[in-house]
């Protein structure tokens, strides 16, 4: 049988009970919801930050999401003026034999502390201040701002990082019990019919009813790609 004489049988029985009391302590503690502010520009998250600087709540742990547009520190990357996304994810990848210097840097950004301190205590920040410190210690902002959101208390952000449901999965934005604020909201729906819209050219419609024609052709998933060609071939 299990011994129960000597210690160790008394240090299991206690790692028991402190991993039972921790796992209660977590299951006791409240449910705080996030502030998710949405703002139909990034300078008005601009606006919004230089105002909270200016209130009691100045101190509140919060962070800023935005694009590789106004983040991005890579020299290569942010230079680029199409696909940033694209050759970021390739760095992140290693493709070629190259990583990001800034990505791997990321931990640097991820204290509220740290960043308070850079620009004196109980002060909010603005996206310009974090890109600064990003490449005062060589760290990505852009990563470095979707860590802080686990810590947050306020989240500033555009509308569609909150309507649009692709931007919400890749940002990790869940919005289940938490606080939503919109604001300059009649501009709402312009950014949700935004949101579920797509632009195609003449010339993409002829190409993927080319690329259609083969499938069929050739029996691949010919049910399939036959409806499909019929949509292509009534659009253009």
């Amino acid at each position: 049988g299990p011994c129960t004489e000597c210690s160790c049988s008394s240090s299991k029985e206690m790692d028991k009970n402190t991993k039972n009391s921790k796992k209660k302590e977590k299951d006791d503690q409240p449910f705080i919801p996030k502030i998710f502010f949405g703002t139909r520009t990034h300078k008005q998250i601009s606006q919004i930050t230089r105002e909270l600087k200016r209130t009691a709540y100045c101190s509140v742990p919060m962070t800023i999401l935005s694009s590789r547009d106004y983040t991005c520190l890579h020299p290569v990357v942010s230079n680029s003026v199409s696909n940033r996304n694209e050759m970021c994810v390739e760095l992140l990848e290693g493709k070629n034999g190259k990583s990001c210097l800034y990505y791997h840097g990321v931990h640097k950004l991820t204290e509220h502390h740290a960043l308070q301190c850079s620009y004196g205590t109980n002060r909010a920040w603005d996206i310009e201040d974090l890109v600064s410190l990003g490449k005062k210690l060589r760290a990505c902002a852009y990563f470095g701002a979707r860590e802080l959101m686990l810590g947050a208390d306020i989240v500033f952000c555009p509308y569609n990082y909150l309507l649009d449901p692709q931007i919400r999965e890749s940002m990790d934005i869940n919005l289940k019990g938490q606080v939503v604020i919109l604001d300059e909201a009649h501009n709402i729906e312009d950014c949700a019919r935004e949101s579920v819209s797509y632009g195609v050219t003449e010339n993409q419609l002829r190409a993927a009813r080319e690329e259609l024609d083969f499938m069929v052709n050739n029996n691949i998933r010919q049910k399939d790609h036959e409806s499909l060609r019929a949509v292509c071939c009534s659009l253009t």
